[in-house]
């Protein structure tokens, strides 16, 4: 309780400094008994979408209008002259089983005794990892601060026995306060009173929000923005991080390997100092551009707290130990060190790479993502290592190495036709969705925006990986075996550089068309968190 006290005491705080506006209206309930909890209720059949609720919202906690932690959804069903709208005002359900807490790499989230999923503003990086672990779109992230914020159900205000300013901003009562015994909820109520029209799968995160719907006949209750379709956000330093470090972990694995046969007797070279610096280039380049999607960089190093539930946390520490660990190999290549030693050095980096690029396809696997939650994600983040392949069979051709050159560019290509497979499944996969689909809502969305938005670039992405992954690296083996290490030199630095770029399409590709699970959006605006 001390750390629930802490930061109450903090947004106290906080809220004396930014003039936050405060009500009097008593609320007239008991406090949570252990078991217990505080959650929101919401009448639908009482919410006329004046949006006052988030008027209110923003005027309490000092939110600019773009910042919104309590959003009014629009829906409809029917047909003219028999048709009923429909609004669902929804701000944080304080998950029994929150995944924003669970996901968040710094523990910027607690859950306090009386049930509220609280966000200590001090402690966030701006990740953003909780906007896409959140099933209901609940975190967004505030630019000027640089930190994701959310509602908080007026905390400071239950402390003194008020109700929060949504609830004394509704002119239809339809927004209440209510306690609620936690495991009687999960067993008897929450399939039943707690699911609405178009929200996810309760049993992601266990919502507490109850809900009074109205009588609603048949047919199709459809989003009121439907017909708005933009992509997501690109996430440049995203994009390129996973690309560069997935290279470079790919590279060590080639590079482990020969060090591996040349140990068993294989007539092949040793691996030298240039290879090992060529692979940790791409990890030392990717690796600091992640601090550039954080709204505070200069805390980066923080990431790594939440080790026990965290993906992020995960992949930050592999792949931050992996790169310490090949920056060492190199010196005990420069110092000479014997071969069995920087073999047994090798194992664990290998081990710590790989495991960093899975926990970085990890990150992705989240419920709330459809698109992203697929295990063609971890393959695809995986088979990318191929890059790494290509880059060392460059830097061997360099040295007229033929003989490596040919033994590293079988598997090379075998990767390259896995990606292309990859692609190739993705577009059987959307192809064939049926309406039945339990989220066809989202994954025809993304349909959509690939065919419709990107259609030109995705073509572009399964040309140049048929070029640069598998066409140039056919002509590099032809003209390794010949012997003219100039040509196949040559072709191997173009067959690097464009099959690299072809993963930085495909990896745009994946940010943009994502499409959430969430509530449903305006008619004007669609959902204003995309």
């Amino acid at each position: 309780m001390g750390e629930a006290k802490s930061a109450i005491d903090s947004f106290l705080e906080h809220k004396a400094q930014t003039g936050m506006q405060c009500g009097n209206y008593s609320i007239d309930i008991p406090e949570p008994k252990p078991g217990e909890q505080y959650r929101f209720h919401f009448d639908m059949t009482a919410c006329v979408g004046c949006h006052c609720c988030e008027v209110a919202c923003n005027e309490q906690n000092n939110n600019p209008a773009e910042i919104k932690w309590r959003r009014v959804g629009e829906m409809e069903t029917g047909s003219f002259p028999d048709v009923l709208q429909l609004f669902n005002s929804m701000s944080c359900n304080h998950c029994i089983d929150p995944a924003c807490l669970n996901g968040c790499p710094t523990n910027s989230y607690i859950k306090l005794d009386n049930g509220i999923v609280y966000h200590v503003d001090e402690d966030c990086i701006g990740c953003q990892y909780c906007t896409w672990n959140c099933p209901y779109e609940v975190p967004v992230f505030h630019k000027e601060r640089g930190i994701v914020t959310k509602c908080h159900m007026c905390v400071d205000k239950l402390e003194a026995k008020q109700t929060p300013a949504c609830v004394q901003a509704c002119p239809a009562g339809a927004i209440s306060i209510e306690v609620v015994d936690k495991d009687e909820w999960i067993e008897n109520g929450m399939k039943k009173e707690g699911v609405a029209p178009h929200l996810p799968d309760v049993e992601i995160t266990k919502p507490t929000t109850r809900y009074t719907l109205p009588e609603i006949g048949e047919g199709e209750i459809r989003p009121a923005d439907e017909h708005i379709l933009k992509p997501a956000h690109p996430e440049f330093p995203l994009v390129f991080m996973t690309v560069l470090t997935q290279m470079s972990v790919g590279g060590f694995t080639a590079l482990f390997f020969g060090e591996l046969l040349h140990l068993l007797g294989l007539d092949l070279p040793a691996p030298n100092l240039w290879m090992v610096l060529a692979v940790l280039a791409p990890a030392a380049v990717g690796l600091p551009l992640s601090a550039l999607h954080l709204g505070r960089p200069a805390l980066a190093m923080t990431a790594m707290k939440n080790l026990k539930t965290s993906w992020l946390s995960r992949e930050a520490a592999a792949l931050g130990a992996y790169a310490t660990g090949v920056t060492i190999l190199a010196l005990l290549y420069l110092f000479g060190a014997p071969p069995w030693l920087k073999l047994l050095t090798e194992i664990p980096i290998a081990v710590l790479g790989i495991y960093g690029i899975y926990a970085q396809s990890m990150i992705y696997r989240v419920p709330a993502r459809p698109a992203w939650n697929r295990r063609s994600t971890t393959l695809r983040f995986m088979g990318a290592g191929y890059l790494g392949f290509l880059l060392v069979a460059f830097v061997l051709s360099l040295g007229s190495e033929a003989r490596s050159v040919l033994a590293l560019l079988a598997p090379t290509l075998m990767l390259g036709l896995y990606q292309m497979h990859l692609i190739y499944e993705e577009m059987v996969f959307y192809r064939y969705l049926e309406k039945e689909h339990p989220l066809y809502y989202q994954l025809s969305r993304t349909k959509r925006l690939l065919e419709e938005h990107f259609g030109q670039l995705k073509k572009v992405r399964l040309y140049t990986l048929g070029i640069f992954a598998i066409g140039m690296p056919m002509l590099a083996i032809i003209f390794a075996a010949a012997n003219m290490g100039a040509a196949a030199a040559f072709f191997l630095f173009a067959a690097l550089a464009g099959a690299t770029a072809s993963e930085l399409v495909g990896r745009y590709l994946f940010y943009r068309t994502v499409v959430p699970l969430g509530l449903a959006g305006n008619f004007f605006a669609g959902n204003q968190r995309h």
